[in-house]
């Protein structure tokens, strides 16, 4: 598998949930994405309980079959700010999945997620309501938007 995605991932009600959930999440200051790299942005972990955490493990398992023989093993939310650089990495053996809750985007925005594949760069809009899954070996990274926050969930799945 490369890189796929699946737009109107939620039903609009949804979205606006997830949304807000991301508005008002408690984060803390994010993670590095390589050892040697300084920590970039925010993230807030999904506790299991939360209705966003049962929401996606439950749609996911819908629509990609594949995911019902893998482990879901981290949900949480990357959060960065306008003009925040942050690094290409790798996220280790499984799938990822980025979903983009924001409710528009233009162009001059920004924010697309860049994948590294046979020496080129590829970009996937931040389209609202889009769910990308990859391969979690697969080198990329977030870009951020020009003049507001970006929110990405990210839901990452391992082989059993």
């Amino acid at each position: 598998m490369e890189v796929n995605f699946i737009d109107q991932f939620l039903s609009r009600n949804e979205q606006e949930i997830v949304l807000n959930y991301c508005l008002n999440a408690n984060y803390r200051y994010g993670e590095q994405d390589n050892p040697d790299t300084p920590v970039t942005g925010m993230i807030h972990n999904i506790p299991e309980t939360e209705f966003v955490y049962k929401l996606f493990r439950k749609t996911i398992a819908d629509k990609v079959d594949v995911v019902r023989q893998m482990k879901l093993y981290r949900m949480y939310i990357n959060c960065f700010v306008p003009g925040e650089n942050p690094y290409y990495h790798i996220d280790g053996e499984g799938l990822t999945f980025l979903y983009y809750p924001n409710l528009e985007w233009d162009i001059q925005q920004g924010g697309e997620t860049q994948f590294y594949i046979d020496e080129n760069i590829y970009g996937i809009i931040p389209k609202p309501n889009r769910m990308v899954v990859f391969d979690g070996m697969i080198l990329h990274r977030a870009t951020s938007f020009r003049d507001q926050h970006r929110f990405t969930v990210a839901i990452k799945y391992s082989p059993q």
